[in-house]
């Protein structure tokens, strides 16, 4: 019997159920029979305003009168273009309750990109910050079809002492919106929502419509809109509640770092969180200061986050002496955590007081998010976990639909409840990438490099077009950043592939050191001789260039291809 069907991970499930139930609702009604439950829970804070689940559902209501009042209706969609705030938790199932589809964006998009999103959705209309209007404004006269603009501020969440005070700072900095044109102001939205008299249509939403449009790079590196169902949502959230280890998770604070726009912070930083009668703290923009503040202030039980988020915790001032026994859950998700990164997080955690280890996720934006999780109290070096409830992994030969044996790379594959609807108006690309295999299950071929050991352990090793090929030889720039990363002057490195006449490729290593040290010549010759001791000569960084930081991508991934556009233009 091949490991998939075994699923020998379930021995290491603990309390963890290996099935669950998934209800046959929409996202609004799992969030509305949360709401129903838990009325006095907070549902979310924002910049210290906080809503009840009681008045959360009011909103929903409102809002989603309001969008019939714009005119949108069933199966109509409409594009998110907001950070972390109230009107995108309140549009994004505002819109699932009479049936339209949010296109989830990032707000620091270039104008040329939201065109791009607005026209591949065929969106009916955009929500965004009064910051961001003149951009998307200045690209209305370009689009296939006219979409007005929804205007949100954030100074209209804020408790009033904070509201005058960000009038007077921020919110004078913030271009004025004209006399007239194309778009509507929140507040105006909402009156007209007050005055629709008709009722709401019929909440008979299924669990397998489409609820919600995200982007993602796909396996072929070229933009996709992944259309995510109803049933993906909650199942990600109930599996990620039954793996936690310390279910339930009503009354617990879900610190909300992670963009709304993207599956992990959407998908569990705030969907888990509210269809478990938790509590978002809702962050709208991320720097290092104000992670620390809250870490200190709101003393969440729970943190999801990508690696470089866990990196600033390491480097934060204010954090000296902080009690954080209060944490239950640390989650680390959207890119790869190396080994020695995971050992600095978990020994910050327990010299903090955290009773908890650091739990690495993996999963991609067509399964919504993590789809494998490290159990609560145990790890294996260099796993990214076990599957989760009702989800399975195996290990294909690449290209094919065969399963390797135990311990041999191949292409990570994973079927299960979350697994997406297909890509919008793709369907090659859709069906390059969800494949029926011979136990006639449907299965996402990820486009990843790992394998699988006897026990069900996943091992993640790179991507399958993130490879270096160096006389012949591939290299895979992951194992050997995981290896620059155990120096103790190293915080964070990438590594990436130089065009070069000779050997096609050529390795070069970009370093950030730890604070205190200083980039000299004896550092990087340092370096150089501890890489000749670790990694093989073909593999060897012909250069180590240091940097203060490294660039990033819009969700905080470490962005290698910047680095090698900055080299391929520099070898002009």
């Amino acid at each position: 019997m091949s490991i998939s069907a075994s699923a020998p991970w379930l021995k290491f499930y603990g309390d963890t159920p290996a099935h669950l139930t998934y209800p046959k609702l929409t996202v609004y009604q799992m969030v509305k029979a949360a709401g129903e439950k838990y009325p006095n829970n907070v549902a979310y804070e924002f910049m210290g305003k906080k809503t009840t689940y009681a008045e959360f559902l009011k909103r929903i209501e409102l809002t989603a009168r309001s969008y019939l009042a714009m005119g949108i209706r069933k199966g109509d969609r409409v594009t998110i273009c907001m950070p972390n705030c109230p009107q995108a938790v309140d549009s994004f199932y505002a819109l699932n309750r009479i049936g339209a589809v949010s296109n989830m964006i990032h707000p620091l998009s270039a104008a040329r990109e939201i065109r791009f999103y607005l026209d591949f959705s065929h969106s009916k209309a955009i929500l965004t910050l009064d910051q961001f209007y003149p951009k998307v404004a200045s690209i209305q006269n370009d689009l296939k079809q006219p979409t007005p603009i929804l205007v949100a501020r954030v100074k209209d969440e804020l408790p009033p002492v904070l509201a005058v005070g960000y009038s007077l700072t921020q919110g004078r900095k913030l271009p004025k919106l004209p006399a007239k044109g194309n778009f509507l102001r929140w507040n105006d939205f909402l009156t007209a929502g007050r005055r629709w008299k008709l009722p709401l249509p019929a909440d008979d939403g299924k669990d397998t419509d489409g609820a919600s449009i995200l982007y993602s790079g796909g396996t072929t590196g070229t933009t996709k809109g992944i259309l995510l169902s109803n049933l993906n949502f909650n199942a990600l959230g109930l599996q990620t509640i039954a793996a936690s280890g310390f279910a339930p998770i009503d009354g617990l604070k879900m610190l909300s770092v992670m963009p709304v726009f993207h599956g992990f912070g959407l998908g569990i930083g705030i969907h888990t969180a509210l269809i478990g009668g938790a509590t978002c703290i809702l962050v709208p923009q991320f720097n290092v200061k104000t992670y620390a503040d809250l870490l200190i202030k709101k003393q969440p039980n729970i943190i999801p986050g990508v690696p470089t988020l866990f990196e600033a915790l390491l480097r934060a001032e204010n954090l000296e002496g902080t009690d954080l026994s209060c944490l239950k859950g640390v989650f680390c998700g959207g890119d790869s955590l190396s080994i020695e990164l995971k050992k600095k997080v978990d020994d910050f955690l327990k010299a903090h007081n955290a009773n908890v280890q650091i739990r690495q996720g993996y999963g991609l934006t067509e399964c919504v998010t993590a789809s494998c999780l490290t159990p609560k109290d145990y790890h294996r070096v260099g796993s990214i976990g076990v599957p989760f409830p009702d989800t399975y992994y195996k290990i294909c030969k690449p290209g094919t639909t065969e399963e390797v044996d135990a311990n041999v790379e191949g292409e990570i594959c994973l079927t299960g409840p979350s697994v997406m609807v297909k890509y919008v108006d793709n369907p090659e690309e859709t069906a390059n990438t969800l494949r029926r295999h011979s136990d006639n299950r449907l299965w996402l071929h990820t486009g990843d490099l790992g394998k699988m050991d006897e026990d069900g352990f996943v091992y993640f090793s790179q991507r399958i077009k993130r490879m270096i090929v160096t006389s012949g030889y591939n290299v895979y720039p992951g194992q050997l950043e995981n290896i620059i990363d155990g120096h103790e002057k190293v915080l964070l490195s990438c590594v990436i592939g130089v065009k070069d006449p000779y050997k096609m490729q050529k390795v070069k290593a970009f370093v950030v050191l730890k604070p205190g040290i200083e980039p000299t010549d004896e550092v990087k010759a340092e370096l150089m001789d501890y890489c000749r001791q670790h990694i093989a000569k073909y593999a060897m960084p012909y250069d180590i260039e240091f940097r203060a930081e490294l660039p990033k991508t819009l969700v905080g991934k470490v962005a290698y291809r910047a680095l090698e556009e900055e080299e391929a233009e520099k070898n002009k």
